[in-house]
């Protein structure tokens, strides 16, 4: 199935020269949202994994899924100030900005083995600061997983040391 084509580019989005990738259209599309998930259920269902890690928020959509699909636990890392129990945080580098994550400092342990979901990997700082979260709790990040990544941007750099697997590469704007 050819993802890429399910996938709506909006120019100037959230600011002029930036090309969203808007993945609202894949998930309309019931055949290949369950694609996705059928596929990245299959990549993990024998890597030993005892939660899934998503990020706020597209993370989730794919996130929540494959735990469900995995029958194992959802762990959410989410934006500044919307974890209502003990966190840790996380600041980074946007494309477009700067912001923080959260991760309940109690989710994750030393016997976790998790894979950490969003939906884009553009300049790594989401990924990165997800993968320190984790790692602060002393969990193992098996891989990081995410529906596209922008070849373009060296966000990969910043994620040296872990596995990325990506569905779909884009290697230009």
């Amino acid at each position: 199935m050819d993802l890429l084509s399910k996938i709506r580019n909006v120019p100037d989005f959230p600011k002029p020269g930036i090309q969203f990738k808007d993945i609202t259209t894949l998930l309309q599309d019931v055949e290949a949202y369950n694609h996705v998930i059928a596929k990245v259920a299959d990549r993990y269902r024998d890597a030993g994994l005892t939660k899934v890690v998503g990020i706020e928020s597209r993370g989730f959509i794919f996130g929540a899924a494959l735990a469900h699909a995995l029958g194992i636990g959802f762990i959410p890392v989410r934006k500044e100030g919307k974890l209502p129990s003990d966190r840790i945080s996380r600041s980074y580098e946007l494309e477009y900005g700067q912001a923080t994550i959260e991760l309940h400092i109690d989710a994750l342990g030393k016997e976790d083995r998790v894979v950490i979901i969003d939906d884009l990997l553009a300049t790594g700082g989401t990924l990165q600061a997800a993968a320190e979260l984790v790692s602060h709790t002393g969990a193992t990040v098996h891989e990081i997983w995410v529906l596209i990544e922008l070849a373009f941007i060296p966000g990969r750099e910043k994620l040296k040391g872990y596995t990325i697997h990506a569905e779909i590469v884009v290697d230009g704007e």
